[in-house]
C-alpha cells in the first residue's frame, strides 16, 4: 500500500513539474507568431527555447512511462477512453518538433511561414486538450464495468472547456514572462505588456474555476476531510498574486518563478483532491480506478522506486546545467547573425 502512495504522489509530480517546464515554451510557441512581426523576431522567439524544448518534454514521457509501469490498467483504459485527444496531442507535438527543426531549412517567407503555423497550432492544441483531458479527469468519466460511454463531443462539456481554457492561459502567462526575461528590445516589450493582460484573464478564469470546481467534482472532498491539504491550493493563490506584484516591479525573472509554482500547485491541487482516485467514474464509485486496483505488484513499484532515485536527480541536474549554459537574453542581432540557429 505504502508504494502505490508513493508512485502516487510521484505520478502527480512528474505531471506538475512537466505542465511547469513545457508550460512556458507552449506559451512561447503560441505567442511566437503575435509577437513576432519579422523574421528576425521570430527566430529570436524560438531561439530562446530552442537549447531546451526538446528537454521538456522528457517530462512526458516520464510521466507516460511511470503511469504505465505503476499503473498498467490505468495507462490502458486511459488511452482507451481519451483515444482521440491523446492522438491529436501526439500528432500536434510531431507536427511542433518537425517545425521547431524544419523552419529555417529553406529561406522562403511561404515556407516559413507554414511552419510558423505549425508551431502555433501544435503549441495551442496540446495545451487546450491536455486541459480538458483533466478537466474531465477531475470530474470523473461516464465508465463502467462495460467501457466507457462517451466521445471527444462528451470531453468538450463546459468544465473541460473551462479547464482547458485555464491551461492556455496559464501557459501564455508563463510564456510572456520567459520572453519577458530571455529577449530584448521590441520583443521584450510587446510580452511585457501582454504580461498584465493575461493575468487579469487567468484570474478571473481561476476564481470561476475554484467555484465550478466545487459542483462539477468532488476534488473538495479529500480538502474537507483533511484540511492541511488547503495548503496546496492557498500556495496556488499565493503565487497567482505573487506574480502581479514582482511583474509590476519589474522582476521578471522571479514573477516567472511564482508561475511555476503556481502552475505546479494547481496541477497537485487537482491529484490532490483525485486520491486515491486515478480516474474516478461519474456513473458510480464502485467503477473508480483507483491506485488500488490498477496498481503493478509491489515488487515492480520497489524496483522502480530504486530506478526513480538514482535517475531522476540525474535528469534534473543535467536539464539545471542546460539552463544554466543558456541563461541571458537574445537579441534580434545575434540572432540573424547565427546562421545555425532556428
Amino acid at each position: 500500500m505504502e508504494f502505490q502512495v508513493i508512485w502516487f504522489v510521484l505520478w502527480g509530480l512528474l505531471w506538475a513539474v512537466y505542465f511547469m517546464l513545457d508550460g512556458f515554451d507552449f506559451g512561447v510557441g503560441i505567442l511566437s507568431n503575435f509577437i513576432g512581426k519579422t523574421d528576425g523576431e521570430r527566430r529570436q522567439i524560438i531561439n530562446t527555447i530552442g537549447p531546451v524544448w526538446d528537454g521538456n518534454e522528457v517530462w512526458l514521457i516520464t510521466a507516460g512511462g511511470a503511469t504505465f509501469a505503476a499503473f498498467p490498467t490505468t495507462y490502458a483504459l486511459m488511452f482507451s477512453y481519451l483515444y482521440t485527444p491523446l492522438l491529436l496531442i501526439l500528432f500536434a507535438l510531431i507536427f511542433r518538433g518537425v517545425a521547431f527543426e524544419f523552419r529555417g531549412k529553406v529561406d522562403s517567407a511561404s515556407w516559413k511561414k507554414f511552419w510558423d503555423a505549425a508551431i502555433l497550432v501544435g503549441s495551442f492544441l496540446p495545451t487546450l486538450l491536455f486541459g480538458v483531458a483533466f478537466g474531465n479527469i477531475f470530474q470523473g468519466l461516464p465508465m463502467d464495468d462495460k467501457g466507457y460511454h462517451g466521445s471527444l463531443l462528451t470531453l468538450l462539456n463546459p468544465y473541460g472547456i473551462l479547464t482547458g481554457l485555464l491551461f492556455v492561459l496559464l501557459f501564455l502567462t508563463h510564456g510572456a514572462l520567459w520572453l519577458a526575461v530571455k529577449t530584448q528590445g521590441n520583443v521584450e516589450q510587446r510580452a511585457i505588456s501582454l504580461i498584465g493582460k493575461f493575468w487579469v484573464a487567468l484570474l478571473i478564469t481561476a476564481v470561476v474555476f475554484l467555484i465550478h470546481t466545487y459542483f462539477a467534482t468532488r476534488l473538495y472532498d479529500n480538502y474537507f476531510k483533511v484540511p492541511i491539504l488547503f495548503i496546496i491550493p492557498v500556495t496556488a493563490v499565493f503565487a497567482l498574486l505573487l506574480i502581479r506584484v514582482l511583474a509590476s516591479k519589474g522582476k521578471y525573472l522571479n514573477s516567472f518563478y511564482a508561475s511555476g509554482v503556481l502552475i505546479f500547485a494547481v496541477v497537485f491541487t487537482g491529484v490532490s483532491g483525485l486520491f486515491p482516485n486515478l480516474i474516478p467514474s461519474s456513473i458510480s464509485p464502485e467503477h473508480n480506478l483507483t491506485i488500488f486496483n490498477t496498481s503493478s505488484s509491489t515488487y515492480t513499484l520497489k524496483i522502480m522506486t530504486a530506478v526513480a532515485l538514482i535517475f531522476v536527480p540525474i535528469v534534473i541536474a543535467y536539464q539545471s546545467w542546460i539552463y544554466r549554459v543558456f541563461r541571458g537574453k537574445l537579441s534580434v542581432q545575434e540572432v540573424v547573425e547565427n546562421k545555425a540557429s532556428y
